[in-house]
């Protein structure tokens, strides 16, 4: 478990990014992390790796505060950072120097990766595309098989048929064990994968919830301006008319969750949504 506890912090003093701010991330789950720019998710990310230290609060993993940068804890946590460079070296000497540092690391994960993207394991990393890049260091991430994975943006560069293959790979190396937090702007790539969300906003927590609760909850529609329900939560006016919002009063049928609505559901008024999740 990640307990992020209280936590504050700024690049500048006197201005935090993050503000007394506190989530828990359970096992067994793949979690989206949504909010607006600005709103500290990469910063978050940082934090819980211990590669920033929180000016107050603090942010345990498995009971160990991951500031100390212990052994035991960093060989079962890594990063998909949004941005970063590959040494121009061979895919398997990349391997070979980062393997020794997670015990856990699987080949055979690797090359099932690496043959849902379509990449073979003699490639040279200092000659690829940012969407090859992306691909192979997503290969790389889920063979070292920790307990807990983060990514920032993992879809960012990649084209409309890897990103099905990005849900296929990151579905592939889940297990029960096993937290993944993803960072996003691009609800829409990841959102048939989560099985909860954290949105947040401000230093608050607009939703923490479960995309099954979500369902069971809350119906996303389309209709016309003549059919707008009156018990609606939400809506926006788009070219096929209004996508709203509504209570599944019987929690006989479920649609399909449209996060980015939610997610300006809840920017708009966080506690009427809320309350009908939680009922």
């Amino acid at each position: 478990m990640v307990e992020i506890q209280n936590v504050s912090y700024g690049y500048l003093k006197g201005q935090n990014v993050i503000k007394d701010f506190s989530v828990k991330f359970s096992e067994g789950g793949i979690y989206g992390l949504l909010g607006k720019n600005g709103t500290g998710k990469s910063t978050l990310l940082y934090l819980i790796m211990g590669l920033l230290h929180a000016r107050q609060g603090q942010i345990l993993f498995n009971g160990i505060e991951t500031k100390l940068r212990k052994p035991e804890t960093l060989s079962d946590m890594f990063i998909v950072p949004e941005e970063y460079d590959l040494p121009s070296i061979s895919l398997m000497d990349y391997v070979g120097v980062i393997r020794p540092f997670y015990p856990n690391f699987s080949e055979e994960l690797l090359d099932k990766c690496l043959e849902v993207f379509g990449m073979p394991r003699d490639i040279n990393l200092g000659h690829l595309s940012m969407g090859q890049k992306k691909k192979v260091y997503m290969c790389v991430a889920l063979a070292t098989n920790t307990k807990l994975l983060l990514m920032d943006e993992p879809t960012n560069g990649l084209d409309i048929p890897s990103k099905s293959q990005f849900r296929k790979v990151v579905a592939s190396g889940m297990r029960e064990d096993k937290i993944i937090v993803i960072s996003t702007h691009q609800v829409r790539d990841v959102e048939l994968l989560l099985d909860k969300v954290v949105i947040i906003d401000n230093n608050r927590t607009l939703l923490e919830a479960s995309m099954n609760d979500i369902e069971r909850n809350l119906s996303f529609l389309t209709v016309d301006r003549n059919s707008l329900p009156e018990n609606r939560l939400y809506e926006e006016q788009n070219l096929q008319g209004y996508k709203v919002i509504v209570p599944n009063e019987n929690e006989e049928k479920e649609t399909s969750v449209n996060l980015e609505l939610l997610f300006n559901a809840l920017l708009t008024d966080s506690l009427k949504i809320q309350n009908v999740i939680k009922r």
